[in-house]
């Protein structure tokens, strides 16, 4: 009579799975407390904050310094809280996103399918802008949208967000259709099918994953931008995290923690919900293609 066969069971609390979910755990740790604290902060009033145990839950729920964040926190001489702010950043993403995405999308497109003489040289001549620091273009920008009649304004802004996300996201499209078959491109070709066709018909609806790996990566960017917005914008027409700046940074009256708390998770909520929203379909994106060469 013989004994078992197969391996040998693995078991559950090996020292490897111990060190890697104690690892994970630690890492978890120190990246929510802070936000843990940001949380239970914003939902405390003043006097239970001068208590100093910045851990404890509140032991009366506020939900003041939200509305005050919102509608009622001084940013310099306008006293309106975010809101001028968020309708601003909503106003300069939109169109930014969606021009830099269409533009980006038709240059993936054309540089992996429709290869014309120089295209490589096009190629690497857009990716090295991804290198180029922002900061040595600050000025040059200035005096570009100045001539233009557009500083101070959000077409100047937007330009400028949908020009810096070219290389990158021209880079992510073009390597993800460089992974989708030929043969459907010459498919398409046999059957009579032109640029534009092709493009709509066949590569929109096989890059839905990239296309969310893009809407990620631009929005995320664009919203959390404070530097453009403070410099290419003027007071009235500042985004949403530079109104931030001007709250939480301010030196007049009483220091609102839970103010400042509250109006910084307002701020970050945009990104995080459309994360959360489609997570799924930007790790599908990134694993289908978007790193590969």
């Amino acid at each position: 009579m013989t004994g078992p066969r197969g391996p040998k069971p693995k078991r559950r609390f090996s020292r490897n799975n111990i060190f890697i979910y104690g690892t994970l755990l630690l890492v978890s740790i120190y990246y929510l407390l802070p936000l843990y604290v940001m949380v239970v902060t914003s939902l405390k009033g003043m006097p239970e904050i001068r208590l100093g145990n910045v851990f404890s839950p509140p032991v009366e729920i506020t939900f003041e310094p939200w509305v005050k964040a919102w509608s009622q926190a001084c940013t310099g001489i306008n006293c309106d809280g975010l809101s001028r702010g968020f309708w601003n950043s909503v106003r300069i993403l939109i169109p930014s996103v969606t021009l830099s995405i269409a533009v980006a999308s038709v240059n993936g497109y054309a540089l992996s399918n429709w290869k014309f003489k120089g295209s490589e040289v096009f190629f690497n001549i857009l990716i090295l802008g991804a290198f180029i620091p922002y900061q040595i273009m600050l000025y040059p920008i200035v005096i570009l949208l100045r001539e233009l009649g557009l500083y101070g304004g959000l077409t100047g802004l937007v330009m400028v967000h949908t020009v810096f996300g070219m290389p990158i996201l021209t880079l992510l499209f073009r390597n993800y259709f460089s992974s989708i078959p030929d043969e459907l491109f010459k498919a398409a070709r046999v059957d009579g099918a032109g640029f534009w066709r092709i493009y709509f018909k066949i590569m929109m609806p096989m890059a839905l994953p990239i296309f969310v790996v893009a809407i990620i990566l631009q929005v995320t960017g664009i919203w959390n931008d404070f530097l453009f917005g403070v410099i290419y914008t003027k007071p009235d027409l500042y985004p949403m995290t530079v109104q931030l700046n001007n709250i939480v940074n301010s030196v007049q009256g009483v220091k609102e923690y839970n103010v400042n708390m509250a109006a910084t998770l307002l701020t970050g909520l945009v990104p995080l919900v459309i994360y959360f929203a489609s997570g799924k379909l930007f790790v599908r994106g990134i694993a289908a293609g978007a790193v590969k060469g």
